[in-house]
């Protein structure tokens, strides 16, 4: 088997399990996947609302369902633990199950929608996109988009700064879907430049060469002085002299 085909494999086999770890923890708030090999085996570890659901009463649920995952998908030392979601809101996987949730309770999709869209933007979110396709109203399939904020829908920029959870309700009419895209409150897009002012260059000045200009300066002082002496000593000369050649007359 090649490379390539053993890195298809990996992904399918983890797409699988993200889908079966969602099923069964749906009753928790499931907010997420993460499988890391290590050298001892592998480690999962799922994100949720309520982790102590996912655990169970003395780590029951969790054990059970860890073997369940070495046995269906062919894991060994398998290590799965359960953390808290910090911020529910901004989890799109959580929040369309949310909506989805409110959906089968008979809630009408306008209000569903519009709430759990104002509910992620006052968590801080730049952008929100809610998409619910199905059976709606009619025997016609309708699909309706409740947006808020700043969102991308395609490019590197959707890719890395917009997270997208899916899930589906389970209707009279048929299966609606539902699809929550949120950009993060930290996301920062390619067009935001910030212009940095270059600090003031700062003149130091040696302190030789401060004392050796200050010895100039005297230097030069002191040869005026010198002059000034020499001027008054001629002149005072000359006066002498004709002071004696007045007398000697």
């Amino acid at each position: 088997m090649t490379v390539v085909k053993e890195m298809i494999k990996e992904r399918v086999r983890r797409a699988q399990v993200h889908d079966y770890v969602q099923n069964k923890t749906s009753r928790a708030g499931f907010g997420g996947l993460s499988i890391q090999r290590t050298p001892l085996g592998t480690h999962v570890r799922i994100a949720a609302e309520r982790p102590g659901l996912v655990i169970g009463r003395k780590g029951s649920d969790i054990q059970k369902l860890t073997e369940e995952l070495e046995r269906k998908f062919g894991y060994e030392n398998l290590q799965v633990e359960a953390g808290e979601v910090n911020n529910f809101a901004l989890n799109p996987l959580i929040m369309a199950a949310k909506v989805a949730n409110a959906l089968e309770r008979g809630w009408n999709y306008r209000r569903a929608g519009n709430s759990m869209l104002q509910r992620i933007m006052d968590s801080g979110a730049r952008g929100c996109q809610i998409t619910i396709a199905g059976k709606l109203t009619g025997l016609r399939h309708r699909t309706e988009k409740f947006l808020s904020g700043h969102i991308k829908f395609c490019g590197e920029t959707a890719l890395e700064l917009m997270d997208v959870g899916i899930a589906q309700a389970k209707l009279k009419p048929g299966t609606i879907g539902v699809k929550v895209a949120i950009m993060r409150p930290d996301a920062k897009l390619p067009d935001e430049i910030e212009v940095t002012q270059l600090p003031e260059p700062v003149v130091e000045v040696k302190e030789e060469e401060s004392t050796d200009e200050t010895k100039e300066e005297t230097t030069e002082e002191e040869k005026a002085e010198d002059t000034k002496v020499e001027k008054k000593v001629k002149t005072d000369k000359k006066e002498k002299k004709s002071e004696k050649k007045g007398d000697d007359k």
